[in-house]
């Protein structure tokens, strides 16, 4: 595997959709392992164990020793005080000397951190897609905060690019979003900042690949959390009042917290489903490859099982392109091709747009492919704000070219196909930022960040391409 697409499977995971199912690639090892042998484990997912040193495969974090994991840097470890497994552990938070936008050292821990309720997101200054939308999610949470941050609560973003954001950039970036006391904006020597980032699960070797998450805790009672970047206002100020407060992990466990906005239903495993669709039933297909019968049928006959058992699972149903051309779902949008995926609406003024900008990149790398073997779709997630008319209207902003669907249709008909997809939400700005690569021939997908680099998503989009299997002739009955 290519370091490019070994990036991709880290931002999202593989996922292999045999027609009429969906299957989450097992975080389990090969072969089970011992309770004694699991040494190691995740500070934001306790669940995640190891028996030697890595990251997270869900987050990225570096894991910690299980019996260390309770414990914040240089606080000792009480083995009568362990905290049974199923609560949230402490994150071990370095006291890293960086440098804020002023150019004072400072104590990442022992000032920032420590005695505080904090929200930290992860930024560089000369970002010009999700950064400054972040930024401006900050400064919104910043206001609805008031006097309050600088106070027990602090705000902190840490530079990902630490060679080029020197303080003074730092403080010119903080100026264009009107930040106020209790913002700070961190730098420092480059391995120091590449430490903290380690430890704080937001690492990447390339700054365009870094993490839109908000990872929240309150220091004195050890608990942490992370949401999405771009999430509400509302929602983000809300996870922090309740850190504040001091809920602890097993008031979180119990359900009392609301799931991160950003995780989808899929992901978050509701056991119901939104309570405006009906919870699916899972398809009667669903056998080794997702077909039924002998494997001396012929290869028309497996197509066609094939086919039924796709439609069926991602529906069929009617919706309309941004040109109001009916189409269905299924037949006219995924069978045969290779899709990438996406949720958008137009009014958005957080992730949509840049999201909407790096896939026009993505098409251009895809050239005449587009349309052709390959469909993009972007489906909207306010389908009874987004027209046609409205669609037409967002693509023509960015150019689009023909071979790229902007969807929309009747509520019901857009929130099935949403929830099959794992895309569905009740509230519209909390949509997933993820992007998803499929084969309707394999029955293989992917999931990566829709922000990730072009040029490795349409990596791995044409990799697929060039081992897409030729039609084969139809066998004689």
């Amino acid at each position: 595997m290519t370091d490019k697409m070994a990036r991709l499977f880290l931002l999202g995971g593989l996922v292999l959709l045999p027609p009429g199912w969906v299957r989450a690639l097992s975080a389990a090892t090969d072969a089970p392992l011992q309770e004694d042998d699991l040494q190691y484990s995740c500070p934001m997912h306790p669940e995640v164990r190891s028996k030697s040193p890595g990251a997270c495969p869900k987050c990225g974090m570096e894991f910690v020793r299980r019996s260390d994991a309770a414990r914040v840097e240089n606080g000792p470890v009480d083995s009568k005080k362990e905290k049974p497994a199923d609560t949230h552990p402490h994150l071990q938070i370095p006291d890293t000397a960086v440098l804020d936008q002023e150019g004072r050292p400072i104590r990442f821990y022992s000032d920032l951190v420590k005695g505080r309720t904090v929200a930290i997101n992860f930024l560089f200054t000369t970002c010009t897609t999700i950064c400054p939308p972040m930024a401006a999610m900050f400064r919104k949470v910043q206001t609805e905060l008031g006097d309050r941050v600088g106070g027990d609560i602090a705000l902190i973003s840490v530079t990902v690019d630490p060679n080029t954001d020197v303080p003074e950039r730092l403080k010119g970036f903080l100026a264009k979003f009107k930040a106020g006391p209790g913002w700070t904006f961190v730098t420092g020597k480059k391995p120091e900042i590449d430490s903290l980032l380690r430890s704080l699960g937001a690492y990447v070797s390339d700054k365009n690949d870094h993490s839109p998450m908000i990872l929240i805790g309150n220091e004195a009672t050890g608990y942490w959390t992370r949401t999405y970047g771009l999430a509400s206002p509302a929602s983000i100020v809300k996870l922090i009042k309740e850190a504040a407060e001091g809920r602890t992990a097993r008031e979180v466990d119990s359900g009392q917290t609301p799931p991160e906005p950003s995780r989808t239903l899929h992901e978050r495993g509701d056991k119901d489903g939104p309570a405006s669709i009906p919870r699916p039933s899972p398809p009667a297909i669903r056998n080794g490859n997702g077909l039924q019968g002998a494997q001396s049928r012929t290869l028309e006959k497996d197509t066609a099982s094939r086919s039924v058992a796709a439609a069926h699972y991602f529906t069929n149903l009617p919706l309309l392109t941004q040109e109001n051309k009916p189409v269905r779902f299924y037949e006219d949008m995924l069978k045969g091709k290779i899709v990438l995926v996406n949720f958008m609406f137009t009014t958005c003024t957080g992730i949509c747009p840049p999201m909407t900008a790096n896939l026009v990149r993505v098409q251009t790398l895809l050239g005449e492919h587009a349309g052709r073997e390959i469909n993009m779709l972007s489906l909207t997630v306010d389908p009874l704000t987004d027209t046609p008319e409205m669609l037409k209207k967002y693509a023509d902003s960015f150019k689009i070219k023909p071979g790229w669907y902007f969807l929309t249709g009747k509520k019901e008909n857009i929130d099935w196909v949403l929830y099959r997809l794992g895309g569905y939400v009740e509230d519209k700005v909390e949509h997933s930022g993820l992007l998803l690569i499929g084969n309707d021939t394999t029955g293989e997908w992917i999931k990566v960040s829709a922000m990730a680099r072009p040029a490795d998503i349409a990596e791995a989009v044409m990799k697929w391409l060039e081992n897409k299997p030729k039609a084969e002739p139809k066998l004689a009955p």
